[in-house]
């Protein structure tokens, strides 16, 4: 069983930006964040969205997101 629950995108972006992410240019949905010693990720998500567990555990892979987080 995963440990991630399901949570909105606009609370994982605000999780992500809390964590030393940053925004470093947006094309309509498509947000590209940036970090030092990380390379860049894509956030191409709408606010309103539901991200599941399993995409939420792919996101903490490539940015160092925890649940502890969410």
């Amino acid at each position: 069983m995963s440990h991630w629950p399901s949570a909105k995108a606009k609370r994982v972006l605000a999780s992500l930006l809390v964590i030393g992410w940053e925004i470093k240019r947006q094309t309509g949905s498509h947000r590209t964040l940036s970090r030092n010693g990380w390379p860049d990720f894509v956030f191409a998500f709408h606010d309103g969205e539901e991200i599941g567990p399993r995409m939420l555990a792919r996101i903490a892979k490539h940015t160092g997101l925890t649940p502890c987080d969410l």
